[in-house]
């Protein structure tokens, strides 16, 4: 039984089992058997879950172990941390590896958890000068890795075995070819920066074979030998192969004319100034925060004092009903003065919460945990001068330093280099082609001699052959192609031109910004200290008709409403008045970030980091041999320079007005900053009634001087306040002694006690 029949029959036999089982089924999974007992195992009932990837990353102890966040239940005695501003900088930029984003935390907005990959960091630049991504912004490394010589080499052995169809090969009909193959390939190729390709290569080629009609029954074949390509239109020069890199190096519809080193340099600076931007915003939000912080402190305070004097007033009121009533007194005041202590204590806790909602965010700013034992709180004051800059100054800085024009320009002259390549691309392409190599052939591959005892010439050794450089071949021509119409290289121009007039346009709208920008912070600069002269006038007015009231109250001349309206617009007076000043700082910070000097006036300044010291010793070396070397006057740079120390351009600065004076920091740029005026007191204030005897004195007080201590510490006033609002009928104040109906002054104990100023207030606009 030959191959054929038993391939038939072990078919035919397939297809017969095929049939028999198709018919009567495997049956169910309950027909399965399988030797031993086992649990099931490896069962998927569903085939996408969500799963979590094994990727361990150490959480940092300070967000572990960090304390709960404060709440007003809160009452621990933490240490008080009195931070300065630049301190809060230092701390905020060391702890900005990745740089944070303010008002977005709490918000679907925080693109630091929706969107990380965008989300800014000091890594930035450094992934930009690494991109190897083909077709988007390369980094420099990647654009002159184009140039990098590159070695080749490969090597094949083979064997094949053929019968022939010949009744004399092998001198048996039918007999078989034997070969043996072997072939070895190695090279080096070099592109230039003038668009020029320079190749050279080895190669060696062995065959042995059993074939009677050869010279040899094995022999080498090879050659050594260089090429050299040049484009002369399309692609030629160093203009376009430092734009757009080498001519056929990529996919032109996918990378453009962007994938040289000089577009490769222009896309590091525009990712620089996209961080130097991110800089500048997170000194801009740490300086905003901080001083909002400082508000929250400050609205505390006066908050704080304000329910003092409620609970005073309510402690008085309280004492005048239990004791019958007198002079102007209606029983409705009592109420109105407790209705007046639950709105100044709501208030008080309403501020305190404000204060750990402010030092939250700060803290997330600055890159602190949650709660580290300590509680922040500003050391710093706020300006409280006249700030008077100049505009026309103002406006020459914001053209030249704002970050966001001079990345505008780095996008217009990155397009004008690569309109520039693309025009290359509407010439035909031309290229020079030659070449030139040296053949060798022989028995062997070496030998210490040549000859072979069949040849006169001598072929024993190849290499031998080689040497000799009897045997060369050469090449030297052309090469043209080109499209017709040229149509995709046309619509490459006119699409960058319109590009490139697109920038222009939107600088020209960046700089009209800038200026709208810069005037709203001149009109908010002047705005918010016009109105915290008039709000500090306003507290201190509506702190003198606090006192004079207290004093009316007190002799019975008129009702408690009167004094409980003037405590609320003092606490009111002094609110604002810290808001129009918080305001007032805010928009000279302002300034500096939209005219382009925030870092400089903060004195931050960015700089890369350090190199490898090898990196510095060859930076020093190529220096020595530069300084010693012979200048070349006819030399030119392909392209031109294009890199400026400083601003390039004008801008009109207008004339100084009249009067105007100018300090000699920053160039004459920014102005002196003149002291603040005397608040005006109109109306005319009448003194304060002298007190007649027995009529006790206004015994509000503002500018005593309070002992530092820790503003959430519970105090006696707020024990107090406890008792009076979880209280239910009046009951006898301790320390308050009942009187007679006839009695018409209230004599109150412990007037210290009573009144506790946690923090002092501010008494006056310049300290």
């Amino acid at each position: 039984m030959n191959l054929r029949q038993k391939l038939h029959q072990f078919f035919c036999g397939c297809l017969i089992t095929s049939q028999l089982v198709g018919c009567h089924g495997l049956g169910t999974d309950t027909d399965l058997h399988y030797l031993g007992d086992k649990e099931l195992q490896y069962y998927e009932d569903v085939a996408t879950k969500i799963e979590y990837p094994a990727v361990y990353d150490q959480t940092p102890e300070e967000i572990t172990f960090s304390g709960k966040p404060r709440t007003l239940t809160d009452r621990s005695q933490d240490e008080i941390w009195n931070l300065p501003l630049m301190d809060a900088i230092h701390l905020g930029l060391a702890n900005s590896e990745v740089i944070r984003v303010s008002g977005t935390l709490g918000t679907n907005g925080n693109a630091l958890l929706n969107n990380p990959d965008g989300t800014p960091s000091i890594y930035d630049p450094s992934i930009q000068e690494t991109n190897v991504l083909l077709g988007g912004s390369r980094g420099v490394e990647a654009a002159l890795s184009a140039f990098d010589t590159t070695f080749t080499a490969n090597m094949l052995w083979g064997r094949s075995e053929q019968v022939q169809n010949s009744p004399f090969f092998g001198g048996i009909p039918g007999g078989t070819l034997t070969q043996e193959t072997g072939q070895f390939q190695s090279g080096l190729s070099k592109t230039f920066a003038n668009g020029g390709q320079f190749a050279l290569s080895h190669n060696w080629n062995y065959t042995g074979s059993n074939a009677s009609s050869q010279l040899f029954p094995s022999n080498y074949a090879g050659n050594a030998g260089l090429s050299y390509r040049q484009p002369f239109l399309a692609g030629a020069g160093v203009d376009y192969t430092r734009i757009a890199g080498p001519i056929g190096s990529g996919f032109t519809g996918i990378t453009g004319v962007s994938q040289g080193v000089v577009i490769a340099r222009i896309n590091n600076d525009l990712v620089l100034a996209d961080f130097e931007r991110n800089v500048r915003n997170l000194i801009s939000d740490i300086e905003e925060n901080y001083w909002q912080l400082y508000l929250a402190y400050r609205l505390y305070d006066t908050q704080v004092v304000a329910r003092n004097s409620a609970l005073r007033s309510w402690r008085e009121a309280h004492a005048k009903l239990e004791a019958g009533g007198t002079r102007n007194f209606k029983p409705a005041d009592e109420a109105q003065a407790k209705d007046r202590l639950f709105e100044t204590q709501s208030l008080v806790q309403a501020t305190r919460s404000d204060i750990y909602t402010a030092e939250s965010r700060f803290r997330r700013l600055v890159g602190l945990p949650v709660n580290d034992g300590k509680i922040i709180r500003p050391i710093d004051d706020p300006i409280a001068a006249e700030f008077t800059p100049d505009w026309s100054m103002c406006l020459t800085e914001a053209l030249v330093h704002r970050v966001e024009l001079r990345k505008q320009k780095w996008n217009i002259k990155s397009l004008e280099f690569q309109r520039m390549a693309a025009t290359s691309l509407t010439k035909p392409r031309l290229d020079l082609v030659s070449s030139y190599q040296v053949n060798g052939f022989g028995d062997r591959l070496l030998s210490q001699k040549n000859t072979d005892g069949i040849t006169a010439q001598g072929l024993h050794s190849a290499y031998g052959t080689l040497l000799d450089n009897d045997q060369d071949s050469w090449t030297v021509g052309w090469e043209f192609s080109m499209p017709l119409g040229f149509r995709s290289a046309h619509a490459q121009v006119e699409n960058l031109e319109f590009r490139l007039s697109k920038a222009r346009a939107v600088l020209k709208a960046q700089e009209m910004d800038v200026s709208q920008e810069l005037a709203i912070t001149f009109q908010d600069l002047t705005k918010n200290y016009a109105t915290a002269q008039s709000n500090f006038n306003r507290w201190r007015a509506a702190r003198r008709r606090v006192e004079l009231f207290d004093a009316e109250v007190q002799a019975g001349t008129t009702t408690l409403d009167t004094l409980l309206r003037a405590q609320s617009s003092l606490a009111a007076a002094e609110t604002e008045y810290y808001r129009s000043l918080v305001a007032y700082n805010v928009a000279i910070k302002n300034l500096h970030k939209w005219k382009g000097t925030l870092l400089q006036h903060n004195n931050v300044h960015l700089m890369e980091g350090e190199w490898s010291p090898v990196a510095y010793q060859q930076a020093v070396r190529r220096a020595w041999a530069r300084t010693h070397g012979v200048d070349a006057h006819k030399l030119r740079s392909k392209p031109e320079p294009f890199v400026a120390d400083g601003y390039v351009g004008e801008v009109g600065v207008m004339p100084a007005a009249e009067g105007q004076s100018f300090s000699s920091e920053q160039g004459g740029m920014t102005p002196e900053m003149l002291p603040v005026p005397e608040p005006e007191m109109t109306p005319e204030y009448a003194p304060p009634a002298p007190a007649t005897p027995g009529e006790p004195e206004a015994r509000l007080q503002l500018d005593q001087e309070a002992l530092p201590r820790n503003p959430f510490a519970q105090t006696e006033i707020e024990n107090a306040v406890r008792v009076a609002l979880e209280s239910g009928p009046p009951e006898p104040q301790a320390g308050i002694k009942r009187i007679s109906a006839v009695q018409e002054e209230l004599p109150i104990a412990d007037t210290e006690n009573n009144f506790d100023v946690e923090l002092l207030p501010a008494t006056r606009f310049v300290e």
